[in-house]
């Protein structure tokens, strides 16, 4: 992926995560809509400028060819993604949601385990979306030169 396909791809997934954060962090928390609001885009700001940097490391790391990547590669992933992101987040949530550390940490592992199915879910579909697209773009590429 270029850069401006991986800002699409971090951009969509945050974007139908945050109706995830904010309907989950007005339910579980005293956070009122504007503060859950305020939450969910600040750990999606933050989610985004990890997501980019993760994901090209590990696509420099084991290669570009995202379709043939195994369940247990993309569980590796998910869950080195999640684990790295609770250390970025978690100073974040309690400082919004005026929480101690254990009280958002376990937050966070609640939010992971969301997150970690959300991101495998997302990913194979996004893949298998692109992979489609690319074959599509050079049958009709190839059918324009013949």
């Amino acid at each position: 992926m270029n850069t401006k396909e991986r800002i699409f791809h971090s951009v969509l997934f945050e974007a139908i995560a945050l109706a995830f954060v904010i309907g989950a962090a007005t339910l579980f928390t005293d956070a009122g809509p504007k503060s859950a609001t305020g939450l969910a885009v600040g750990l999606s700001l933050i989610a985004m400028s990890w997501n980019y940097a993760y994901n090209l490391g590990f696509d420099h790391i084991f290669g570009h060819n995202r379709i043939k990547r195994t369940l247990k590669m993309r569980l590796g992933h998910g869950l080195g993604f999640e684990f790295g992101l609770i250390f970025a987040t978690q100073p974040f949530m309690m400082w919004v949601l005026q929480l101690d550390f254990w009280t958002v940490f376990m937050m966070n592992i609640g939010v992971v385990a969301f997150f970690l199915i959300y991101a495998i879910i997302y990913n194979w579909c996004y893949d298998q979306l692109r992979a489609r697209i690319v074959s599509a773009r050079a049958a009709a590429n190839n059918a324009a030169v013949s």
